[in-house]
């Protein structure tokens, strides 16, 4: 397993991040035994893979900050734990009570990397990012983070003190931060956390066309707004979608490789790109995704890669929010 480092603070990360939205279950992810993400995170760990990612409000069927408590239960020190606070618990009153639920579910009394989950834009941020500085001064938080930031978010926030990381969406089929996101994250030294680099599942293949995707993930604005939980309004693009996808499974099989091992492995070659966020819901999913974050991907496929889904990058345009149009990214 290889790392990297958040920010000048030293915090040593594995840049294959374990994503622990999975642990949850309900309606996005379907019915999760508690039992097979406690033991994913202890086959994590066994691998080498100390960065874990949570949130408050990832609580569906189980809540997923208290099933990755229990199941660091013993080997905290081994961890880097990642989570966030909502939208709606930006109030600089309620933000240290936030704080310390969330540390109580964890099972720690530290936080390694403490995040805005989306911004809001009706509290001030200089105000939220002052109660926060306040949990990093007292030791209950190691690092802060922002999520789903876009420039004018991420230049304001930067103004008012140190973030070390940007959560966002970014993968082949997902290109928006390459725009102007990415290159002021690389600018002010924030690195880039990936989510869903396999676009939530789309990349292994595992999806022969758009009505073989379940609700929970054709909900993204690659998908028509009639699709099920969609909340985008916009028409989608499936048919050039799953094209790119082709392309990528074309490219796969002409280099002997899986084609997530190989969109991984793209991820992890950008500019600026710190750790990925893997969702494994057991042990055997934990062990699929373990070698390629030692696979060295070679240039021509890398290029070949990128401009099988540029099409794709130009029509999905700017906006970065995976869900969303209006985007709630600024």
């Amino acid at each position: 397993m290889r790392y990297a480092t958040l920010g000048d603070g030293g915090i040593k990360v594995s840049r294959m991040a374990l994503g622990c939205w999975p642990f949850a279950g309900g309606r996005v992810w379907g019915p999760q035994d508690d039992n097979d993400s406690i033991a994913a995170v202890h086959a994590a760990l066994d691998a080498g893979v100390n960065f874990f990612d949570t949130a408050e409000g990832y609580s569906d069927d189980s809540n997923s900050e208290e099933v990755l408590g229990r199941a660091l239960a013993g080997r905290r020190g081994e961890a880097v734990i990642a989570t966030k606070f909502s939208r709606t618990d930006q109030d600089p009153h309620i933000i240290a009570e936030r704080c310390d639920a969330s540390l109580k579910r964890l099972g720690t009394d530290y936080i390694d990397l403490y995040q805005i989950h989306w911004p809001n834009h009706d509290v001030p941020i200089a105000d939220t990012m002052t109660e926060l500085l306040k949990l990093q001064e007292s030791g209950k938080v190691r690092a802060l983070g922002v999520c789903n930031f876009a420039v004018r978010d991420l230049t304001d926030i930067l103004e008012c003190g140190v973030i070390v990381t940007d959560q966002l969406p970014y993968n082949l089929l997902w290109r928006a931060l390459e725009f102007a996101i990415k290159p002021t994250c690389v600018a002010n030294d924030v690195g880039v956390i990936c989510y869903s680099p396999l676009q939530q599942g789309l990349l292994t293949g595992r999806y022969a066309s758009a009505d073989d995707v379940p609700p929970g993930l054709s909900r993204s604005r690659h998908f028509h707004k009639d699709r099920e939980q969609s909340i985008h309004g916009e028409d989608g693009c499936e048919e050039e979608t799953f094209a790119a996808i082709a392309a990528v499974l074309e490219i796969a099989d002409e280099v002997g490789e899986h084609p997530a091992k190989l969109s991984l492995a793209w991820a992890l070659a950008q500019e600026g790109v710190t750790s990925l966020l893997v969702g494994a819901r057991n042990p055997d999913e934990v062990a699929l995704n373990t070698p390629s974050f030692d696979y060295d991907l070679p240039a021509d496929v890398e290029k070949a890669l990128s401009a099988a889904t540029e099409e794709l990058k130009q029509i999905l345009g700017h906006n970065a929010d995976f869900w969303q149009s209006p985007s709630r990214m600024r």
